[in-house]
């Protein structure tokens, strides 16, 4: 979504994370995705980082400038949610692969689920104040956090659906429902070696 507002264009390489390609892992050994490989050989293989750099070459939405707060408050609540809201996410969602370590400190994938909506009050309660999470124009830390948010939903939809925080889910429905959002969800080939990915945004 950062990369479609700044302009940028990027040749896209669609990766199956089951069957990553060698030129992918030779320049970020993490072998995460994404990775954003620069003209001049600069890798940046963190979301964050990526969204950063495409907004700090050409901001027109003014997403580095909210309305509300500042840069560096926008940056401190995506740490939140990428960091202590997603531990929880992820020993909820994954419940299975974390049984272990959640038997051991004696919390199970509901009581993780819990303590990660604790985290998301914050967000209801800014958004009771406002249409997005730094005012009433989109911002980098809607763009950052949702992706977060919409996995926790969809770990039980019903549930989430269930809850009071009615300004969180629409901002979340909103978001998901956007021309921008959905204009990212495009399918996309897997990337074949010794070819072009295709320009995104295309």
């Amino acid at each position: 979504m950062a990369i479609m507002l700044s302009g940028q264009q990027c040749e896209l390489r669609e990766v199956v994370l089951r069957d990553k390609p060698s030129e992918m892992i030779t320049v970020s050994p993490k072998a995460t995705v994404p990775v954003l490989v620069e003209a001049d050989g600069t890798v940046r293989d963190e979301s964050l980082q990526i969204m950063l750099w495409a907004l700090e070459q050409n901001d027109p939405g003014s997403l580095l400038s909210p309305q509300t707060g500042d840069k560096e408050q926008m940056l401190e609540l995506i740490a939140r949610i990428d960091g202590p809201f997603k531990e929880h996410l992820d020993r909820y969602k994954y419940a299975t692969r974390y049984a272990g370590e959640n038997k051991g400190n004696g919390l199970s994938p509901d009581n993780h689920r819990d303590m990660a909506m604790m985290i998301l009050k914050e967000f209801e309660e800014r958004l009771q104040q406002s249409r997005f999470l730094f005012g009433e124009q989109l911002s980098l830390a809607d763009i950052a956090t949702a992706p977060f948010v919409r996995q926790f939903a969809n770990t039980n939809p019903d549930w989430f659906a269930a809850q009071p925080h009615t300004k969180l889910q629409q901002w979340l429905s909103g978001i998901l429902q956007s021309e921008l959002f959905l204009a990212c969800m495009q399918k996309y080939a897997p990337w074949k070696k010794h070819t072009s990915g295709p320009p995104f945004p295309g």
